[in-house]
């Protein structure tokens, strides 16, 4: 699995490319632990290029959200397309985060700007 990573000020763009499943959602989870343990506070995960979500995938953003909470930073979600929106929507989990449709609008969001 390809991670790809950008600064865009103090936010971190977290870009994976195909699928987040039990044989690749270790390596996400140690992209996003990276991104914390450097002091990064603001995360947009960008799903463009994910295809497929399974359980362990969406734990490994719950992890992540949970680390980032009671005002510790901020993690939004973009870019889901309709299969993964689905699959947030099927295990209760759209409403444990921010979504945005674009990573454009995830970047406004954390700045204050949405």
């Amino acid at each position: 699995m390809d991670i790809h990573q950008e600064s865009q000020g103090d936010t971190c763009v977290v870009a994976p490319q195909g699928r987040i499943d039990s044989t690749t959602s270790d390596s996400v989870e140690k992209a996003l632990a990276a991104v914390l343990e450097a002091g990064g506070k603001k995360i947009v995960f960008d799903f463009a290029g994910v295809d497929y979500i399974s359980s362990a995938g969406l734990r490994v953003l719950l992890v992540t959200a949970k680390r980032l909470g009671g005002g510790k930073g901020s993690l939004v979600l973009c870019g889901l397309g309709n299969s993964i929106r689905q699959v947030f929507e099927l295990a209760g989990f759209l409403p444990l985060f921010t979504v945005e449709a674009s990573r454009e609008l995830a970047l406004a969001r954390l700045v204050g700007q949405l």
